[in-house]
């Protein structure tokens, strides 16, 4: 059954990046920022939104939200962020915080890489002069540590794991599932990577280690896939770098230009009552009066990021990672489907993040564990059509489920 209302989402990168500043900006939690180095030890966690066109509007209703909110037509569907400590050169092999870095992303479903694209820090998070340092250098450090990570915890014991398997008869994907499952890597992407590393009818005795890091990159791309987050985007030195991230990495990663530091400004801004903004917009609204330094800042962010890029990034980030990367679609499920309410009469009260394919059933198990059990069918409230449970949910579709006693 697949997860849904439970997406989880890490925030990886080395030191100085802006990577705990895009955490804060996103759930307005207060974090430990600096320009030192693992500032974050343990991990943050919190709640980020994913940015959805809500229904309520095409459906000429006013909604009420209770798992969610709802701002100028646009809903924001909750997940869980985990800003983890920053990540240096050999982590994999304990330097840094090393493996207490890598650990804290097991449960993450995709990571967001915040990368210094104005190339103002070196490989180790130090500052150096901007644009000296090659910001595609931390997207190559970064899937070694994690290749190294996972190579580390199949490598160990594979060749009695491997005679096993074939002494058994085991089916090595299944096997391999087992040995990697704290990693929240499904079996048909174990499958998908033992084929795209053409090992195929190999014995995984006669795997070399070549063969096995090999594999591991394809599991890694399935299992920890991944957007690269461009930030400190403002800066002179930031643009040519976005460029040519993205020409060598189109294949690859969506790379989003971001601004953090804009984004927290705005929001805190917006929180104040000082200007009228949410987030992912590509300007903002002045409400109250502003000091000179304040009206410098907010016009410096217009110039410099809204108008460059088009808005600060990070809610692009976010939703490219859930609706683009891992492939989840938002469903309101409602309980009476002319009144688009749920049993205690709130309008279109809730929003569900499903992994695309899920079906109708699936809703109702997401919903409830009874209304799974009891599910007979489903109304699609825009198209008035009754379907059945193996029936696709679709981006925004309003379900109502029909359950036995």
């Amino acid at each position: 059954m697949p997860k849904s209302f439970g997406v989880q989402v890490g925030i990886v990168g080395k030191p100085n990046t802006g990577k705990s500043t895009f955490f804060a900006a996103v759930t307005l939690q207060d974090v430990k920022i600096a320009p030192y180095p693992f500032t974050t030890i343990e991990p943050n966690v919190g709640i980020g939104y994913v940015k959805v066109k809500c229904v309520c509007e095409e459906l000429g209703v006013r909604d009420n939200p209770v798992n969610s909110f709802c701002v100028k037509g646009w809903r924001f569907a909750p997940i869980e962020l985990i800003d983890v400590a920053g990540l240096v050169p050999d982590a994999w092999q304990g330097r840094g915080l090393g493996n207490r870095f890598l650990d804290h992303l097991r449960r993450a479903d995709a990571l967001i890489h915040v990368v210094d694209a104005s190339g103002s820090t070196d490989a180790e998070g130090r500052p150096v002069e901007p644009g000296s340092y090659d910001p595609l250098k931390d997207v190559e450090f970064l899937e070694r540590e994690l290749d190294m990570w996972i190579f580390e915890m199949l490598e160990r014991e594979w060749k009695r794991f491997a005679m096993s398997v074939e002494a058994t008869g085991a089916k090595l994907d299944e096997e391999i599932y087992r040995r990697l499952s704290g990693l929240e890597v499904n079996r048909d992407a174990i499958s998908e990577a033992i084929e795209a590393a053409d090992l195929v009818g190999k014995k995984p005795s006669l795997w070399s280690a070549e063969d096995i890091l090999r594999f591991v990159r394809e599991t890694r791309i399935r299992a920890k896939p991944m957007i690269i987050a461009a930030n400190k985007a403002d800066m002179p030195s930031s643009k040519a770098n976005v460029e040519r991230m993205r020409e060598k990495l189109k294949n690859r990663y969506f790379v989003i230009p971001t601004s953090a530091e804009a984004e927290l400004a705005l929001r805190k801004a917006s929180a104040a009552g000082l200007i009228k903004y949410v987030p992912g917009d590509k300007d903002f609204e002045v409400l109250g009066k502003l000091s000179a330094k304040q009206e410098m800042a907010l016009e410096y962010i217009r110039k410099n990021v809204l108008e460059t890029w088009g808005s600060t990034g990070v809610q692009d980030a976010i939703n490219s990672t859930v609706l683009e990367v891992l492939g989840y679609v938002a469903v309101f499920p409602v309980a009476d489907d002319q009144k688009l309410t749920d049993s205690e009469g709130r309008v279109l009260p809730e929003i569900y993040l499903m992994k695309r394919g899920s079906t109708a059933r699936d809703l109702a198990y997401a919903v409830h564990s009874d209304l799974g059990d009891k599910f007979i069918a489903a109304v699609d409230v825009k198209t008035k059509k009754r379907i059945g449970a193996s029936s696709p949910l679709y981006h925004r579709m309003v379900l109502r489920v029909i359950a036995g006693r």
